[in-house]
């Protein structure tokens, strides 16, 4: 009995997977779906995906859709959590029928739920995932259904490094990273690897530590020029408000993990000067596009946008050209259409998704005095 009531889930689950193929053409809607950190550590970031996202699907809707039908936004919460985010996946492609899904916006929550969307065949947009490995295979074949828009790893660390060198004139550096975090320790390589001055400390913390008072007296008597602290805002305003406080006053140099109010809000404004960091998206850009995003995201939730929900509302955009392409919401050939997407333009850069599915895109290095966006330095890929 035992065996027949396994085999009749498993031919359920076979045939609910196959099922997100013929997805809403019968039906006057094309639904989108949505897998973002609503709640958990990582929020700050999911919340600002989703309000990218919810502005771009209202945007298209009111423009009159795509294929001549309304998008419908189907969004569940992953509360930050890797198989939360894994189930997700496979609801909103297996039950939902979604044609494509937005999120998630870690690294580690886009790995967890690759296997589901893979199954289920149905392409995922990560608008922040910036892993090198996220859309390549243990053998380093291309994911078929894994892309994003945001910039990887090893770009922003070999930017950084590069900026760290020739903005900054830095030749002693200063490391303080999360050894608990792919994002951190990809970061971290690749400064490591480009960087041309010498690394004089190299300190490690993990997610749950608050206290690093212990880290930074090591390194408060030693020589060198900018600390690189490759972290989320969570970490990272917590450092930077007790460097400073203890006096450290180098220049602090992270990457798109510091591009949230809440970091300015853990540190202080007032402790944030000489703080730079890689982002996606500059408010202070006067393209006509990303003003016109700007005014709408400030009019819908009355607060600026940051980078996180510029690459969300991105996503969604992304998303619409690969419907047009394909001319069908079959996710299938929304899949296939997504991979030969050129000169998109989008309001954080206008880029091609290459052969690995990353975009070809510029980075800004961010300059932040006294908690206010001070400047931007942007470096192309080379």
């Amino acid at each position: 009995m035992k065996k027949l009531v396994v085999g009749l889930a498993a031919l359920a689950l076979f045939t609910t997977a196959c099922g997100a193929k013929g997805n809403a053409d019968d039906s006057d809607t094309i639904k989108i779906g949505g897998n973002f950190e609503l709640t958990g550590p990582v929020s700050a970031y999911g919340s600002a995906e989703s309000n990218g996202a919810k502005l771009a699907i209202k945007e298209i809707n009111e423009a009159g859709g795509v294929l001549d039908k309304q998008l419908k936004y189907v969004e569940l919460d992953n509360k930050s959590d890797t198989t939360e985010s894994a189930s997700i996946a496979t609801k909103l492609a297996t039950q939902e029928k979604v044609s494509v899904i937005v999120g998630p916006a870690t690294s580690g929550t886009t790995k967890s739920a690759t296997p589901s969307v893979t199954r289920a065949k149905v392409a995922m947009i990560t608008p922040s995932g910036t892993d090198d490995s996220l859309t390549l295979d243990d053998q380093g074949k291309v994911q078929p259904y894994v892309f994003r828009t945001g910039f990887q790893d090893s770009f922003q660390g070999v930017a950084l490094a590069d900026f760290a060198t020739n903005h900054l004139d830095s030749k002693k550096a200063v490391i303080i990273g999360d050894s608990s975090s792919d994002y951190a320790i990809g970061l971290t390589k690749a400064f490591k690897d480009s960087y041309k001055g010498e690394i004089v400390a190299d300190e490690n913390f993990t997610a749950d530590d608050t206290d690093f008072n212990a880290i930074l007296t090591r390194i408060k008597g030693k020589d060198f020029d900018v600390i690189y602290m490759p972290a989320y805002y969570e970490q990272a305003g917590l450092i930077i408000k007790q460097a400073r406080e203890m006096g450290i006053e180098q220049p602090i140099l992270g990457a798109d993990g510091f591009s949230n109010q809440a970091l300015l809000d853990l540190a202080g404004k007032e402790n944030v000067s000489d703080v730079y960091y890689s982002a996606h998206f500059s408010l202070n850009n006067e393209e006509k596009n990303i003003q016109d995003f700007i005014k709408a995201y400030k009019e819908e939730y009355k607060t600026e946008p940051d980078a996180f929900s510029a690459l969300a509302y991105d996503s969604v955009y992304l998303a619409k050209q690969g419907i047009e392409e394909a001319d069908s919401n079959d996710p299938e050939e929304v899949a296939k259409a997504l991979e030969k997407i050129t000169d998109f333009q989008g309001v954080t850069g206008n880029f091609s998704i290459d052969e690995n599915h990353n975009p070809v895109k510029s980075v800004f290095v961010i300059e932040l005095q006294k908690g206010e966006e001070a400047g931007g330095t942007e470096v192309a890929p080379k």
